[in-house]
């Protein structure tokens, strides 16, 4: 998992910048030792145990306000899993005002915590009582109130079905950006895909673990097979899961390689262009933003929810979508480097991800007029900018989604 998008990253940042805040106020404190209380008693005239009081007041109720954060996250993921659907649980995940929330409240603590073992009580020795670093975290303590109130506003609108629909829809078409950057050009259309040529047999290269295929460095795979003056065939594309030992690629090697020879490209070296994970993400995997989108819809469908609205929601942003997709070119599944072919690639086709947004919603839409018309308007809106190619698979689904209506 990419470690900017984990949930502890900025609460860990935050709990190691209180920390560090602290003791540096202390020691501003120690070193400057200015007669602040005298000077301006109403702000800095507490005492050493009101000084106390102050910072276990502040630390106590931060430390539960975090609690009370924590569950309400919680609830939230579990409404929305039940709700909508569970894929739509990564997008609470990665959700940064939630994680600020839960960094501020743990760095006031934290920085509460190291004030309040400095403060020292006028016995004999001499007392000390960080006046900056009190006050401090006096103001701390309303950031602290106002990210609560912030939050609770926050978590209102980010458990709405409009908001979780257009983050997927907006991480799907960053997905898309990535994947086809390059738009069709006037009177462009698909190619027609070349067919590889013979090249010997194809040795088989095993998966090292199990998981789910969340990136692939291409670049990488054309550098191994240059390496090797070979050709790697993907045999897993982005978002399918790799069986540990199943095939992952395959490896072309020439006529008089024995069926037993060990292939030139080791599976270790295989493995280091390949990511794996226990989930899918979407920064390679615009269809995974498809499917999320989709399980939403399905989910609204269902005669446990019943909720055509939210269905029909859904396919305004699947259209969204797939008219982003109608004009950018597809890359090639043939990967070539100096006339010389490399890699053959398996990717998203424009075809398939269509089929993944209309196919298994229009077979839970029958029964529901509105939301069949509502993919008939989608589909009509797309066909309108498509080239002929990409026009007739349009239409197909078309044809069918009108068979819908008229049943």
């Amino acid at each position: 998992m990419n470690v900017r998008d984990s949930f502890w990253l900025i609460p860990s940042i935050a709990l190691i910048a209180a920390l560090l805040l602290g003791v540096g106020l202390v020691e501003l404190d120690d070193r400057l030792q200015l007669s602040l209380a005298a000077d301006w008693p109403r702000l800095f005239g507490v005492g050493a145990e009101g000084a106390r009081g102050t910072l276990s007041a502040i630390a106590s109720s931060m430390i539960t306000v975090a609690g009370v954060v924590f569950s309400v996250t919680i609830v939230s993921l579990s409404l929305a899993a039940s709700t909508y659907s569970p894929r739509v649980l990564r997008t609470f995940m990665h959700d940064r005002p939630t994680q600020a929330t839960l960094g501020v409240l743990v760095g006031i603590f934290a920085y509460c915590l190291v004030v309040l073992r400095t403060v020292r009580s006028d016995d004999g020795d001499g007392g000390f009582v960080p006046s900056i670093a009190v006050l401090v975290a006096l103001f701390l303590a309303l950031v602290g109130v106002w990210t609560l109130v912030y939050f609770i506003h926050h978590v209102a609108i980010v458990i709405q079905l409009p908001t979780i629909l257009q983050r997927i829809a907006n991480d799907t078409h960053e997905a898309i950006d990535r994947l086809f950057p390059d738009e069709l050009a006037e009177g462009e259309d698909d190619p027609d895909e070349p067919v590889a040529a013979g090249a010997g047999r194809w040795k088989r290269l095993p998966a090292l673990r199990s998981g789910y295929l969340v990136a692939v460095d291409t670049d990488g795979l054309v550098a191994l097979a240059r390496r090797h003056g070979a050709v790697l065939r993907m045999e897993l594309g982005i978002g399918e899961f790799a069986i540990e030992s199943s095939p992952l690629a395959s490896l072309a090697v020439g006529k008089d390689v024995g069926q037993d020879d060990e292939p030139p490209i080791d599976a270790r070296a295989l493995d280091r262009v390949y990511d794996m994970g226990p989930e899918r993400t979407i920064e390679q995997d615009a269809a995974f933003g498809v499917e999320q989108i989709v399980a939403v819809a399905v989910r609204a469908l269902s005669p446990a929810v019943n909720n055509p609205s939210a269905a029909v929601m859904c396919v305004d942003h699947l259209s969204a979508v797939l008219v982003r997709l109608t004009r950018r070119a597809v890359p090639a599944r043939l990967r070539t480097e100096g006339g010389e072919l490399r890699v053959i690639a398996k990717g998203p086709t424009f075809e398939s991800l269509v089929a993944l947004a209309f196919e298994p919603l229009l077979r839970h839409a029958k029964g529901h007029p509105e939301v069949v018309d509502a993919m008939a308007r989608a589909a009509r809106t797309i066909e309108r900018i498509a080239p002929p190619r990409r026009g007739l698979v349009i239409r197909r689904h078309l044809a069918a989604i009108k068979r819908a209506q008229g049943a």
